[in-house]
């Protein structure tokens, strides 16, 4: 019998060099897991049924590598990818690992390490492009604080709009017609980060040069890090039209960057964010930054990655029965959740259309019988929880 939760290459799933590549390293305890040949990975990931692989620069060519290493490198990469059919959707940029960007990258006091950050990234970028990405992601994982007095966060500000304007202008000049997304995250590694949030970042963008060249790279386990909803921060992104890649994982509120198997934490966050994902029919990939478990082997890598696809399309199996099933609409009616679509002033926002609004608002009496009526949320919510619980 057909497996209805394998994934194929159609579910547009991605993942990066550096997840499947995690080697199990952390704070206090050193890699449990061998290195993985990019080109390996990409075998891997397309017999599982990935659509696509990602990385960052470093990723793929090593730091210090000759242009004829880098050459070879590159050739053998696309021959995996042409053997396969798996894309390069997207790419993106080291700027955290190496000591020259302790203090920040983009807005690093020093301007001869911004630009050295600047010029990776373009030639970053050339390497994304080569390789046919159509987005790339710019997470600051440096810019940021512990000593508040060390950093005029102003200025630092102005930097970084001015890194992001120079990689546009740099994309304009060539007539590529790749995207930039900003990822953002509150903290970790560095004490405060900028653009630590969704909203942040949205701001931000409304003050570069080509704003519509610039959009969001929302990352499940940077919002729920400190207790924020990432199905609202998404749902943010698709209001502003500027949903240009996600990230997907599982993260508990409070704790440090996790990274793990999309689903295995969180189930109902999960649950809500696929079914906004494709109510929206977001047509973006579904990208997996996340990592197996220190405990596992190589296979167990597989077993992770094969997970994180399964528990999506599930969850999008799930997004549907919801839908048809009758009491879930019954109590959804009974909620009246289809009537927030109604215009609060049919007659727009003119004198008169306020005036109508002022006249025609509920009389007293209404008030009373508003505020007595019951809307029902707890059944719906039990009802939601036994759908996922497989009772329905």
């Amino acid at each position: 019998m057909t497996d209805p939760y394998a994934p194929t290459p159609a579910d547009r799933f991605t993942f990066g060099l550096w997840t499947v590549g995690n080697r199990g390293r952390d704070p206090f305890g050193h890699e449990t897991r061998p290195e993985l040949d990019p080109v390996e990975a990409v075998h891997r990931l397309a017999e599982l049924g990935a659509y696509g692989v990602n990385f960052h620069d470093d990723d793929l060519v090593p730091p210090g590598s000759s242009p004829a290493e880098r050459d070879a490198i590159v050739a053998r990469f696309r021959a995996a990818l042409d053997q396969t059919g798996l894309c390069v959707p997207m790419a993106t940029t080291n700027l955290f690992s190496h000591p020259v960007f302790k203090e920040g990258a983009f807005t690093a006091n020093d301007p001869d390490v911004r630009r050295h950050a600047v010029a990776k990234t373009l030639d970053a970028i050339d390497l994304g492009l080569e390789l046919g990405a159509e987005v790339y992601v710019m997470w600051g994982g440096r810019e940021g604080v512990e000593a508040e007095a060390a950093k005029d966060v102003r200025a630092a500000l102005d930097r970084y709009a001015e890194a992001v304007n120079l990689c546009c202008a740099y994309v304009r000049d060539q007539g590529a017609a790749l995207r930039f997304a900003l990822e953002p995250k509150p903290n970790e590694p560095r004490g405060d980060m900028l653009l630590p949030t969704v909203g942040h970042a949205l701001a931000f963008i409304e003050r570069l040069e080509w704003p519509d060249m610039v959009g969001l790279n929302p990352e499940f386990a940077h919002e729920t890090m400190s207790g924020l909803s990432f199905t609202h921060a998404v749902a943010q992104c698709l209001w502003h039209d500027k949903l240009f890649h996600i990230d997907l994982n599982a993260q508990r509120i409070g704790k440090y960057d996790q990274d793990f198997r999309f689903g295995s934490e969180g189930i109902r966050d999960a649950f809500y964010l696929v079914q906004l994902l494709e109510a929206a029919a977001w047509d973006g990939m579904r990208h997996f930054d996340a990592h197996a478990y220190r405990t596992e082997d190589r296979e167990g890598v597989w077993d992770f990655a094969r997970g994180c696809m399964r528990t999506y399309l599930i969850l999008r199996d799930k997004a549907r029965r919801f839908a048809t099933d009758p009491e879930i609409q019954a109590a959804l009616a009974a909620a009246q959740v289809d009537r927030i679509t109604e215009p609060t002033s049919p007659g727009g926002l003119g004198a008169e259309a306020v005036a109508a609004l002022r006249r025609d608002r509920p009389a007293p009496e209404t008030l009373v019988d508003l505020a007595a009526r019951g809307l029902g949320h707890e059944r719906l919510d039990q009802l939601v929880t036994e759908l996922l619980l497989g009772v329905r």
